[in-house]
């Protein structure tokens, strides 16, 4: 499986092949084309509670990793449907946030790779 991570809000590329925005909430100031997101899979995202929990702290990411890995295992069906898009094709999660070295496309990715 090919699967990137990438800022929404960076310039779209043909590389990222299938751009899925993994957030619950729509970013700021995108229009759908400014996205570029062929699919938004926002019930794959954090929980309001625990997005709310976490607010983007660095100091929380070692438990927010586990707590939204339990959430994921709970989507069966859609992690099927990420897993067969990026075995089908490079697949890039887009995301909002940031940190690029602590949001939840990032453990998502790292989620699937496991799998």
């Amino acid at each position: 499986m090919n699967i990137k991570t990438k800022r929404v809000y960076e310039q779209p590329d043909k590389k990222d092949g299938e751009r899925i925005l993994v957030d619950r909430l729509w970013p700021r100031g995108l229009t759908k084309e400014k996205a570029s997101v062929d699919l938004w899979l926002k019930e794959i995202a954090p929980s309001t509670e625990l997005r709310k929990w976490f607010a983007h702290d660095p100091a929380k990411w070692k438990s927010f990793r586990g707590r939204y890995e339990t959430e994921i295992r709970h989507n069966d069906d859609l992690v099927k449907v990420l897993e067969d898009k990026a075995k089908g094709g490079t697949v890039t999660l887009v995301y909002g946030a940031r940190d690029e070295n602590h949001n939840e496309a990032l453990v998502l990715k790292q989620f699937l790779e496991k799998r």
